[in-house]
C-alpha cells in the first residue's frame, strides 16, 4: 500500500497536477482524493484505483506493480563532481579559504554536488614545520569552521584537506569531508611518504587503527580510514576518500573501499610535477578505477604552492571504470568536471564478486537531493573514436585469427558462405580472404555462392560477383527460384508473399550452403551481426544457422565502418564496388524488387534505424540501465536525429524483441568474442521465456510525461 501511494504521488508530481485538479480529473471528491494520496486509507477499492490511474495517464498495473516509478526529479543516477585546484598562499588559512569558498560557490552555480579539494588546501601543503605551530593549526581549524559556516547553504558535498591534531595528541594530515554546515567525517593519511623534502613521516603520524571519534570544533564526529559516505536518498551514491600516497602503494585504502561497498573514491594529493610522470599519474588512476570498479577522482595542489625544489601542476583526474571523463592538464587552470554515472557503477560492481568483506567500516549517511543532471553518451558507442584505423585492424585481426584456428582445427578444405552483395556478406567474406593469408592459403579456397531468388536485385547479384572475383574467391552461382517455388508448391502455399514467402528462401540458401560444405569438406561461414542476433532478425534453421559465425559480436554501425576501412587501402575494381555496397541499403531481399528493378524491402523501415539498436544495446545490455534511462540518453545523444515518440516506439520495439528472440541466440553456432558486449549464450544468459512487462512499464509512463 505504501508503494502505491508512493507512485501515485510521484505520478501527481510529474503531471504538476494539484489535489483539486487530480478530484476533478478523476471524477472523485476532494475529500477522498486527499485521504488516498495521504496514505489515511487501508485499502482503495479498484474503481477508484481505476480513476485515478485514468487521470494521471498510467495503467492500473503500473501503480500496483512493484516496479519503480519514473522519479519526479528527473533524477538519472548522474551526479556532477568537481577536482577543484584552487589558488593558495602558503600558511595563510584566510586568503586560502576565501578560495575555497569562491571556488565552492561557483561550482555549486554550476550543479556540482562533490566537490573535491587538493590535499592541506587549507594550510598549503608545503608548510613543513610550521604545522608545529599551533598558530597554523589553530587558524586552519577557525577556517574550517568558517568554511562549514559559509556553505551551509549548499546542497554540495565538499571535502578539503587541513592538519588536525586528534586522540592522544597525535598530528594528522586529513580529509574533512562535509555538507550543509555539517562535518560528516575526518579521514586521516594512511601512507606517508619519506622521500622527498617535505618528509611527511617527520611531520605526521600514519593511521592505520580502527574507527573512533574525535571532537572537531565541540563535534564528535567519525574518524579513520574505513568510512563509506552514503547518500540515503540515492542508495547508489556511496564514497570512500583517501589521501595522496594512499593511491600510490600496494595496500590502497581504495581497495578496500571498493570492497566495503563504495562506488567512488575521492583522493586529495599534492604530487609534485617531473617531466613525465603526469602521463604516469594519469594512467595509474585509470588503473585503479577499472581495477576497483568505481569513479576515481583525483586532486592535486597546483602552482601557487612554495617552489624550493618542487613544482605542483594542478592535475586533476576523474575517471569512470577506466575511462577518463575529465582531466584539467598539467599547469592548466586546476578544474576538472564530470558528470558520472553512479547507475553504471553500481550495475558494473553487481557483476563483481566480492568475496571478502572488509571488516570495520562505518557507513556514514546523509540525504542529498540531487535533482536532474545530464551527460551525452556517444550516439554510436561500438565505434572507434580515437585512433580508429589501429583499432579496426585489430578488431578484423581478432576475427580471422578466430577463424584460422577453427579452419586448422577441423582442417576444412573451403569455406562456404552466402555471399548477397550486402555490408554483412562483405565484412565476412574480408575476413575470410585474411584467415585464409594467415594460413597461407589461396583466397580459391573461398566458395562464395550467390543464390539469386524473388527478391534479388540486379545491383546487389552484380557487386556480389564483381567483389567476389575481385577477391579471387571460387564463385557459385545458383538461381534457387525454382526449388523455393517447388517447395512451396509441395506445402500448399500459393506464393502470397508473407513470412512463409520469405524465409523459405532463407532456408533454401542455408540448406544449399550446408550440402556444399559436405560436399567440398566445407566450413559453413555465418554472416549475421550481433544487431541482428539481438533483434532476432533472421530466420530460425535459415540466416541464424552456420558453422561458425565470424561476425556474431560486431554490431551493425561497425560493420559498415570495417569494409570502409578495407575500402580505404583497397584498389581497382575491389575499391570500386566496397564503396557501393556501402552505398546499398540494409535489406534481406525477399520480396521482389520495385518495377524499376529496386530494393523495395528496406529493412530499416520494418525494423527502425540501427544505429538506435546498437545504442539501445549497450545502454540496456553492458551499462544495465533502465528503458526509461535509455530512453532519456537516447533523446540527448540523437537530439537532431530522432524525436522522443521515435525513441520510445523503437526502444519498445528492441526490449520485445531482446526479450522473445532468445530462443534464436540459444542455438547459433560459435564465433569469436569481440568486445564487452555479446549476444551469445554464454555471455548473455537470458531466460528464453522472460516477461518484459516490468521494462516495458516503464516506457508507458515515461512516454505519457514527454
Amino acid at each position: 500500500m505504501q508503494q502505491l501511494v508512493k507512485k501515485l504521488n510521484e505520478m501527481k508530481k510529474l503531471r504538476k497536477m494539484t489535489l483539486k485538479q487530480l478530484a476533478e480529473a478523476s471524477g472523485l471528491t476532494l475529500g477522498t482524493v486527499f485521504k488516498i494520496m495521504s496514505g489515511e486509507l487501508q485499502k482503495i477499492m479498484p474503481d477508484k484505483l481505476e480513476k485515478l490511474a485514468k487521470a494521471l495517464g498510467v495503467s492500473t498495473e503500473y501503480l500496483t506493480s512493484a516496479s519503480v516509478p519514473v522519479r519526479s526529479d528527473g533524477y538519472l543516477g548522474l551526479v556532477r563532481i568537481a577536482c577543484i585546484s584552487p589558488e593558495v598562499k602558503v600558511g595563510n588559512c584566510d586568503f586560502n579559504t576565501q578560495q575555497i569558498i569562491d571556488k565552492a560557490q561557483l561550482a555549486c552555480k554550476n550543479g556540482v554536488k562533490i566537490a573535491l579539494f587538493p590535499e592541506l588546501c587549507i594550510t598549503g601543503y608545503t608548510c613543513g614545520d610550521l604545522f608545529f605551530q599551533d598558530a597554523l593549526r589553530n587558524s586552519a581549524l577557525s577556517n574550517l569552521d568558517r568554511l562549514r559556516s559559509e556553505t551551509e547553504d549548499m546542497d554540495m558535498v565538499l571535502i578539503v584537506g587541513l592538519p588536525l591534531i586528534g586522540s592522544f595528541g597525535r598530528l594528522y594530515n586529513v580529509a574533512v569531508v562535509l555538507y550543509r554546515g555539517k562535518i560528516l567525517g575526518v579521514v586521516p593519511k594512511k601512507n606517508l611518504p619519506n622521500y622527498n623534502e617535505f618528509m611527511e613521516k617527520r611531520l605526521f603520524c600514519e593511521y592505520s587503527g580502527e574507527n573512533t571519534v574525535i571532537n572537531v570544533l565541540g563535534e564528535e564526529v567519525p574518524f579513520g580510514v574505513k568510512l563509506v559516505f552514503a547518500d540515503s536518498l540515492h542508495p547508489e551514491v556511496r564514497f570512500g576518500v583517501e589521501i595522496c600516497e594512499d593511491v600510490w602503494v600496494a595496500d590502497s585504502p581504495s581497495i578496500q573501499h571498493s570492497l566495503a561497498g563504495a562506488n567512488a573514491v575521492f583522493n586529495l594529493s599534492a604530487s609534485n610535477e617531473t617531466a613525465v610522470k603526469s602521463q604516469y599519474r594519469k594512467k595509474m588512476i585509470e588503473i585503479q578505477s577499472a581495477k576497483c570498479g568505481l569513479v576515481y577522482a583525483y586532486c592535486s595542489s597546483g602552482m601557487s604552492e612554495s617552489t624550493a625544489s618542487t613544482v605542483f601542476s594542478a592535475h586533476n583526474i576523474i575517471c569512470e571504470n577506466g575511462e577518463c571523463l575529465d582531466e584539467s592538464k598539467p599547469f592548466g587552470n586546476g578544474y576538472a568536471e564530470a558528470c558520472v554515472d553512479f547507475d553504471f557503477v553500481e550495475n558494473e560492481r553487481a557483476r563483481l564478486d566480492h568475496s571478502a568483506v572488509p571488516q570495520g567500516y562505518d557507513y556514514i549517511r546523509f540525504e542529498m537531493p540531487l535533482g536532474r543532471a545530464v551527460r551525452q553518451y556517444d550516439a554510436h558507442p561500438f565505434v572507434p573514436k580515437e585512433n580508429a584505423h589501429e583499432v579496426y585492424e585489430q578488431i578484423l585481426n581478432v576475427l580471422s585469427y578466430g577463424l584460422k584456428k577453427r579452419v586448422e582445427h577441423i582442417n576444412a578444405s573451403k569455406l562456404v558462405l552466402g555471399v548477397s552483395g550486402g555490408s554483412d556478406s562483405t565484412l565476412a567474406l574480408l575476413v575470410c580472404k585474411r584467415a585464409l593469408k594467415l594460413l597461407k592459403r589461396p583466397a580459391s579456397d573461398i566458395l562464395a555462392v550467390t543464390m539469386p531468388c524473388f527478391g534479388t536485385s540486379e545491383r546487389t547479384l552484380n557487386n556480389s560477383i564483381t567483389l567476389s572475383n575481385a577477391l579471387g574467391a571460387t564463385l557459385q552461382k545458383i538461381d534457387i527460384s525454382a526449388s523455393v517455388t517447388q517447395h512451396l508448391k509441395d506445402i500448399g502455399h500459393d506464393m502470397t508473399p508473407d513470412v512463409t514467402f520469405e524465409n523459405a528462401q532463407a532456408r533454401e540458401r542455408t540448406q544449399v550452403l550446408m550440402d556444399l560444405a559436405n560436399a567440398h569438406n566445407g566450413l559453413v561461414i555465418g554472416t549475421g551481426d550481433m544487431s541482428e542476433s539481438a533483434l532476432g532478425w533472421c530466420t530460425y534453421n535459415g540466416d541464424q544457422m552456420s558453422m561458425y559465425n565470424v561476425l556474431s559480436s560486431v554490431p551493425k554501425t561497425l560493420v559498415k565502418k570495417l569494409i570502409a576501412y578495407c575500402a580505404d587501402t583497397a584498389q581497382g575494381n575491389l575499391k570500386t564496388v566496397l564503396r557501393d555496397i556501402l552505398d546499398t541499403p540494409v535489406s534481406p531481399e525477399l520480396l521482389p524488387p520495385d518495377q524499376q528493378g529496386n530494393i523495395a524491402q528496406i529493412t530499416e523501415n520494418s525494423v527502425g534505424p540501427y544505429e538506435l539498436h546498437d545504442y539501445f544495446l549497450y545502454m540496456l545490455v553492458r551499462k544495465g540501465f533502465s528503458p526509461a534511462k535509455v530512453a532519456e540518453m537516447a533523446s540527448i545523444s540523437f537530439e537532431w536525429t530522432y524525436d522522443k515518440p521515435t525513441i520510445i516506439k523503437w526502444l519498445r520495439f528492441f526490449i520485445k524483441r531482446l526479450f522473445s528472440q532468445q530462443f534464436k541466440r540459444n542455438a547459433v553456432a560459435d564465433g569469436v568474442r569481440l568486445g564487452s558486449v555479446d549476444m551469445s549464450k554464454l555471455s548473455l544468459r537470458l531466460p528464453s521465456d522472460a516477461d518484459c512487462s516490468v521494462w516495458l512499464a516503464e516506457l508507458d509512463v515515461l512516454e505519457t510525461i514527454w
